[in-house]
């Protein structure tokens, strides 16, 4: 049976690592982990692109958890919002990413090319 593949955004604060304060995790669920992503800002359908630092691969327990402390006192992470997505990622992490994010009533399209991302609405 297909399992559809999920994907979460992750508000994460207090991170020592971060001077800012807060950041953003997106992750995609990539066969037994999720391909991991940090973003300074929201993403926000048919804003502007944004830098997408690649980050280590992160535990499939993250797609479905509401809010919890990081492990080693690396701050706190809440959901912001998830749900499935739709098309291929490429088996080099590298390669450009373009996929159909879906959440309740929310559709739009993920690209990830030369580490900025975008979101832009999906075109009937």
């Amino acid at each position: 049976m297909y399992k559809q593949k999920r994907w979460v955004l992750l508000e994460h604060k207090d991170s020592p690592d971060d001077p800012s304060g807060v950041h953003f995790d997106l992750l995609l669920e990539d066969k037994n982990v999720c391909r991991s992503w940090r973003l300074g800002k929201k993403l926000v359908v048919d804003g502007s692109c944004q830098e997408a630092v690649p980050m280590p691969a992160h535990r499939l327990k993250w797609l479905s958890v509401s809010s919890a402390e990081v492990s080693g006192g690396r701050g706190f992470a809440k959901r912001v919002m998830g749900g499935v997505f739709y098309g291929d990622l490429p088996m080099n992490e590298k390669d450009s990413i373009c996929i159909e994010l879906r959440a309740n009533q929310f559709l739009a399209n993920l690209e990830i090319k030369n580490s900025m991302c975008r979101l832009s609405s999906v075109k009937s």
